[in-house]
Formats: C-alpha cells, sequence, structure tokens
C-alpha cells in the first residue's frame, strides 16, 4: 500500500514539475519579432541600370507593433548563385494586421537575374 501512495505521489510530482511555462500571445509577439512579420515583392529594371525593389512587410501580430524592420536583399544569378546581400531598414511603424509598401533603388552586381527577401527583425513599440 505504501508503495502505490509513494508512486502516485511520484506521478503527481513529476507531472506538475514537468509543465513549461507558458507564454501568452503577447510575449510570444514581442520576444520574436521575425515570426510575425512577412516580406514579399519583386524587382524590375529602370532606364539608368538600377535595380528598382518593391516590396511589402506585413505584420500578422495580434496585439504587438513593430518599427524599424530590418530587412535583408538577396542578389542571385540565373543559375541560384548568391552574388550579394544587402540590408535595408523600413522606417515604418506596423500595427497588428497592418501591411506598409516600400521601394527601394540598388545597383545590383553584374549578373543579378532575382532579388530574394528575409526579415531579420524589428523594434517593439512599447506603449
Amino acid at each position: 500500500m505504501k508503495a502505490v501512495i509513494l508512486f502516485i505521489g511520484v506521478l503527481i510530482f513529476s507531472g506538475c514539475s514537468s509543465k513549461k511555462k507558458e507564454l501568452n500571445p503577447s510575449e510570444e509577439e514581442k520576444k520574436n519579432p521575425r515570426s510575425y512579420l512577412f516580406i514579399n515583392g519583386h524587382d524590375r529594371h529602370n532606364l539608368i541600370g538600377q535595380t528598382v525593389i518593391i516590396g511589402n512587410v506585413v505584420n500578422k501580430a495580434i496585439s504587438t507593433s513593430y518599427k524599424d524592420v530590418d530587412v535583408q536583399l538577396l542578389f542571385y544569378s540565373k543559375t541560384g548563385t548568391l552574388l550579394e546581400k544587402d540590408r535595408e531598414t523600413i522606417y515604418e511603424v506596423l500595427s497588428p494586421g497592418e501591411s506598409k509598401h516600400f521601394k527601394t533603388k540598388y545597383f545590383a552586381p553584374k549578373g543579378t537575374d532575382s532579388v530574394g527577401f528575409a526579415i531579420l527583425g524589428a523594434k517593439v513599440v512599447e506603449k
């Protein structure tokens, strides 16, 4: 009988201690902006040979606003070789559910066929 009570006690104790502390959605959004910011876009060339990059950043967070979004621009050749990386900051405030349009121009490296995008991070807007 003592062994059964001891076994039940061990099960209850181990069950309580193995629970992870769960973050509420707001804390998770603040902790990891990259999981809630998404980017898409395209590029074209202008008359003076610049690559014009037109994109859109979307905030999919429920309760957190972000600002000063750091974006990495990746310039690729026809064969998919990475030619160059550049960094651009979008100085806008994105409220939850909001999207912002951006446009920038670069003299891309010779042989550039396409441009990729990645979110590096952003600052949380404190209320």
